[in-house]
């Protein structure tokens, strides 16, 4: 039996553009989508939209990772961070905007933002599928397809109201292609201390490049200003497994060892969060 075409992926059908083509318009046909030159994408039966061709299966984060993703966040430990992007984002959102989380992860974000807006709708892009089945889960209002972040996004041009890019790789051209001259992009990225308790104990954790801000500036400056930046820092007690979770949702995951770290006591009791939230307007 044909997958029906989820309710949230229909309300994208007016911006999606055939990854192939580029240009033409995505149709449902018979649990896919399909462009008029013929070119076909699978519905996932999980609810998101297979349009990442050409890459492995196992891309992007791996079961593991989403499962310790999911776990962590629905503590809210990170509650103050989505709470900031939603926040901004609000700002520059008209009452039925577009809202695409680009690096969505399971849609923690994406549905933050969506809560604070009513009438808008948001579509997430991830490589991972197993990401992204959590994101077309994480709201009534939230589409989700596979996609990598470094290649031409398909999609229209100047569709988006908001452009979220939350602990993701980046892509400034396509930013400023699918935002509106109106638009906004949010930008959240570590600062050095961040869970720098962590990474003092945990052998193998990706160091934070203390060179990364001006890596950033630099990249984002021919096509963005920066509009206001805020610093989102607080300590946060973990509790049980949640360390062994923060760590095996991050890329962090792929470099310290499998064994249980608890075998020898808590990783940490206390850590620090400390991000940069970014809000940039398009040249």
């Amino acid at each position: 039996m044909p997958v029906l075409l989820p309710p949230a992926l229909k309300l994208f059908l007016d911006v999606l553009r055939c990854p192939t083509c580029r240009t033409r318009r995505l149709r449902p046909d018979r649990g896919a989508l399909r462009c008029p030159a013929g070119h076909t994408f699978d519905i996932a039966r999980h609810g998101y939209a297979s349009l990442l061709t050409g890459a492995r299966a196992t891309s992007g984060d791996d079961a593991a990772m989403v499962q310790a993703r999911d776990r962590f966040l629905a503590t809210g430990r990170y509650a103050p961070i989505r709470q900031a992007v939603a926040r901004l984002a609000a700002d520059s959102v008209p009452e039925r905007g577009t809202v695409v989380d680009v690096g969505c992860g399971t849609g923690y974000y994406l549905a933050g933002v969506l809560g604070q807006l009513p009438g808008a709708r948001g579509l997430g892009l991830d490589t991972s599928g197993r990401a992204v089945r959590s994101a077309a889960r994480a709201h009534d209002r939230a589409a989700a397809a596979t996609w990598d972040v470094f290649r031409p996004f398909p999609l229209a041009g100047e569709v988006a109201d908001v452009v979220l890019d939350v602990f993701a790789p980046r892509n400034p051209a396509e930013f400023h292609r699918i935002l509106r001259p109106s638009g906004r992009l949010i930008v959240v990225r570590p600062t050095e201390r961040h869970l720098a308790e962590l990474r003092g104990r945990v052998p193998g954790m990706v160091a934070i490049d203390p060179a990364k801000e001006q890596r950033l500036h630099r990249a984002m400056d021919p096509c963005f200003s920066s509009v206001v930046t805020e610093l989102v820092e607080y300590p946060v007690e973990l509790v049980g497994p949640e360390a062994l979770d923060l760590v095996g949702m991050t890329p962090s995951a792929r470099h310290v060892s499998r064994a249980d770290p608890r075998s020898d006591g808590p990783l940490s009791d206390r850590v620090t969060v400390s991000v940069l939230v970014t809000a940039y307007q398009p040249r």
